[in-house]
């Protein structure tokens, strides 16, 4: 099963929605598929230039190694050469902080990854939760 672009914008219409709930910066939110494909991608008027790259990137970590890129985070400060190793295994497209969520289906099946930048890695990781959950999926940020 291969994650929907009515579901994929659905992730990000949520997802900025509560953006603006919250009272956030413009963000990048950046929607994968099972194997890596961009599905959807949206940028707010006045996000700056390498959010894509950083949403991309934090979604790509995330699926690349089925954690979050929160858990990504931690795992570089535990053990920052093997972090090093896979940013570089990735082509430098992994970004190990918080806002790169996996998704998986309800019955536990991974679906993709979601990647969202622009305010706080933390608040960046809230509202892809809140996309990925209103698409009736699991967001997994472990």
């Amino acid at each position: 099963m291969t994650l929907s672009l009515e579901r994929a914008r659905t992730i990000i219409r949520v997802a900025l929605e509560r953006r603006v709930e919250m009272g956030l910066r413009p963000l990048a939110v950046a929607v994968l598929d099972e194997r890596g494909a961009l599905v959807a991608y949206e940028q707010e008027d006045g996000s700056t230039l390498l959010r894509e790259r950083v949403a991309r990137g934090k979604a790509m970590g995330a699926l690349g190694m089925g954690m979050s890129s929160r858990r990504l985070g931690e795992m570089g400060n535990e053990r920052p050469m093997f972090m090093q190793a896979l940013i570089d295994a990735s082509g430098g497209q992994l970004v190990p902080v918080p806002g790169g969520v996996v998704v998986k289906t309800p019955e536990g099946h991974l679906y993709g990854a979601v990647g969202v930048s622009g305010d706080t890695s933390d608040k960046d990781e809230a509202v892809a939760v809140a996309g990925i959950e209103a698409a009736g999926l699991v967001a997994k940020v472990d």
